[in-house]
């Protein structure tokens, strides 16, 4: 066995990398632990350290200063103005697509900067590690596509974000009125009915689920029903949700029925998403239109005229 080793230089190398495993595995064991244990004490140190110094700090600011909003600070501490002056919309946009964080539209704008630079970088770096490199204009035109493009992608993600929330919203909202209307029915109130409803529905629809449990928080912590209910539709992003938050709030005022009201707004919500489904297998048609013209017409044209071709070039073109 010790000859094998001596001898054969894969022995060596396969027990020299075992060697290097285990030493790694047992470091990186050692260093996890330590690294664990020191997180640990430096979050215990700061939890005490505001508490006697009196800080006003949140556990919503800790849960949303994630990695990008210390990098937004960061580089806004260096001196770059991260703000936008179309800020307003551009937090619209974002808390439509679910980004509720108040430093989201800076890290918006950051990502874009970003990828307005990245972008042509790694096309001109691959493009020079080429052979034969490109022209000037052609890394100038194709440097500029890839800036636009950086530019707006993050604007066609967020806005297909936003879209995909929206119809999840809307999908899952007329059950959630279902299982409200059967809750009020059993003589639940209406912050009840939010809460019971919100927590039934994590796994089925979870973004609405958690509209509902934000709702029944925000009344839970002093808020009025009437703002608390505001908060549900502007939050939803959906003029559905804003309509119904309105008409809770109007029948709260009024003292009418909210079972009826339930009622009637859960019909036509159901009856606005059966035409909705109507409007997209209508349209099915007409999409699959356009690859049978593009596809399908060419072929059957040809496999029909065809025939008529080869024996018009076996008869008629020779007597001619």
């Amino acid at each position: 066995m010790i000859e094998l080793v001596t001898n054969n230089w894969v022995v060596r190398a396969l027990i020299l990398l075992m060697v290097f495993g285990a030493v790694a595995a047992v470091i990186l064991f050692i260093s996890s632990v330590t690294s664990q244990r020191i997180r640990v004490e430096r979050k215990l140190s700061a939890i005490l350290g505001r508490e006697g110094s009196g800080s006003s700090e949140t556990l919503t600011r800790q849960r949303t200063d994630g990695a990008w909003a210390r990098i937004v600070k960061q580089v806004e501490s260096a001196g770059l103005n991260l703000g936008d002056t179309a800020e307003t919309e551009i937090t619209k946009q974002l808390r439509a697509a679910g980004f509720i964080s108040p430093t989201a539209p800076r890290i918006y704008t950051l990502v874009r900067l970003i990828m307005l630079f990245v972008l042509p970088g790694i096309y001109v770096g691959l493009s020079l590690l080429q052979a034969k490199p490109p022209s000037l204009s052609t890394l100038y035109f194709g440097a500029m596509a890839l800036a636009a493009l950086g530019i707006y992608l993050p604007n066609i993600f967020v806005r297909a974000k936003a879209d995909g929330r929206r119809r999840e919203i809307l999908n899952g909202f007329p059950d959630c009125l279902d299982l409200m209307l059967v809750c009020i029915e059993a003589g639940l109130g209406l912050e009840a009915t939010l809460d019971r409803v919100g927590r039934e529905m994590v796994n089925t629809h979870p973004l609405v689920s958690k509209m509902l449990i934000e709702t029944t928080l925000l009344m839970r912590a002093g808020a009025s029903r009437e703002d608390a209910l505001r908060k549900l539709g502007e939050n939803g992003g959906v003029d559905e949700i804003r309509s119904f938050a309105t008409l809770l709030i109007q029948s709260d005022k009024l003292g009418t029925s909210l079972s009826t009201t339930m009622r009637v707004y859960s019909a036509e919500m159901r009856e606005a998403r059966r035409l909705r489904a109507e409007e997209k297998a209508h349209r099915l048609p007409v999409l699959i239109s356009i690859p049978l013209v593009m596809f399908m017409l060419p072929t059957m044209i040809g496999v029909i005229i065809l025939p008529a071709i080869v024996r018009m070039i076996r008869e008629i073109v020779p007597a001619l």
